[in-house]
């Protein structure tokens, strides 16, 4: 089993009546709550988070993009990957990822991750996402029908571009490119390939005919999850796509310490800032058009609330900050506890979802760095060491060759299979 590191860069000053204020923290937010020393303050807090994963024995290191909002103040992924290439040795740079209906002309992205593909020496994968409503219909304009055409006449270009010996012209309906010949071109032949989703099954048809890795991304956990999860390896298996479980990845909030009392102490304010602060006005999130019909149709019919552990009402709760440190817990938004109780907790999450590729929060809200970093490296010292037999008898090939090779260098409790010996 595999695990990333990774963080929504929340801001983590806003005051404490910012939702009784009414203030949106996507789309609208006012940007005189938001002072620019404190942004850089809390970007170089996250490299160095991410360095120190990176240290610890991650896997990866996972940056992504947002557009106009505190909960996730990430524009451009590439440029902290950029950071994280030229300043790290092991994890691979997990680019999760470039909203490409969002690029004019897309060429760009495929400029960008090659650089970084070069930079970090093929530890690159590319993470391609149709982004959010907030981001891609109401922050960038994209009309929502046009955003699913756009992504895969960019995801074409791109693809292509990395694997043509010649230049070429690209006469699509959004792009047309007179001369498309790459520089520089990626160290490996073709990064592997992630693309996210909550549910649509266009992109679940996607990811199985292309055999990319699909990710789960949200921040509810296992069992508002588990619907769709399980609709989508049921879906997989009568598709006659790859049952691997490591071309699966999840997120999932992680609050370890050394004792249970010790990791609420240390978390709780953190977590409720978190889901509190996270303010989008409904009529952002679901704009005509941006669900198809056909996944609309397959919603309706999976996307139940899961095994009567979480209600409606519990969701609500959980955004309002009202529930208890180990409700949260209880209910899965968080993995919480002493590493041996955090282990456990992800033996059953990874086991239950059949995932291989945890992308594990390590940071949230407005927590300490001192404490995220402790969280990093009692996740590298004391739990992936314990997990690291989970689905060992899959290959994984949506991992670069090199980042594993050179995280099983380091990492106790990686088997050594005859092509990482060396």
């Amino acid at each position: 089993m595999k695990f990333h590191w990774f963080a929504e860069v929340t801001y983590p000053k806003l005051p404490k009546d910012f939702v009784e204020r009414g203030e949106l923290n996507w789309v609208k937010p006012n940007p005189a709550l938001f002072d620019p020393r404190q942004s850089g303050e809390m970007y170089r807090m996250f490299i160095r988070l991410m360095q120190g994963a990176d240290r610890a024995g991650f896997d990866g290191l996972a940056v992504n993009e947002h557009h106009q909002g505190g909960f996730a103040m990430t524009p451009s992924p590439n440029l902290l990957a950029a950071s994280l290439a030229s300043s790290t040795e092991n994890a691979a740079i997990l680019v999760i990822g470039n909203s490409l209906a969002l690029y004019n002309p897309p060429i760009r992205v495929a400029e960008e991750m090659a650089y970084l593909d070069c930079l970090s020496d093929g530890r690159v994968i590319a993470g391609f996402v149709f982004g959010t409503p907030m981001d891609s219909v109401f922050a960038y304009g994209n009309p929502p029908i046009e955003v699913r055409e756009r992504f895969h006449e960019a995801r074409n270009l791109i693809l292509r571009s990395w694997q043509e010996q010649k230049p070429f012209a690209f006469n699509g309906k959004y792009t047309k490119l007179r001369y498309v010949d790459l520089l520089p071109r990626p160290v490996q032949k073709r990064p592997p390939v992630w693309v996210p989703g909550t549910g649509s099954v266009e992109t679940w048809d996607l990811v199985i005919d292309e055999s990319y890795c699909y990710g789960h991304l949200s921040f509810s956990g296992l069992y508002s999850a588990k619907p769709a999860v399980d609709a989508y390896w049921e879906y997989c298996d009568k598709s006659g796509g790859d049952m691997n479980p490591n071309r699966m990845a999840f997120t999932q909030i992680i609050c370890c310490a050394e004792t249970d009392a010790e990791a609420e102490a240390r978390y709780y304010d953190a977590v409720k800032y978190f889901y509190r602060m996270n303010t989008v006005d409904p009529q952002f999130t679901s704009p005509p058009g941006y669900t198809t019909a056909k996944s609309m149709r397959a919603q309706k019919t999976y996307l139940t609330i899961g095994e009567s552990k979480l209600t409606a009402e519990d969701k609500m709760r959980a955004a309002r900050g009202e529930m208890s440190f180990w409700e949260y817990d209880e209910k899965g938004f968080i993995i919480a506890g002493s590493p041996e109780r955090v282990r456990q907790r992800v033996r059953e999450l990874a086991t239950d979802l059949r995932i291989g590729q945890l992308i594990a929060c390590c940071h949230v809200g407005d927590l300490a760095e001192e404490v995220a970093a402790e969280n990093t490296r009692l996740m590298g010292e004391q739990v992936i060491p314990h997990l690291r037999d989970l689905w060992s008898e899959y290959p994984d090939h949506w991992t670069p060759e090199t980042s594993q090779r050179r995280v099983a260098a380091i990492s106790p409790g990686i088997a050594t299979a005859p092509e990482f010996a060396k």
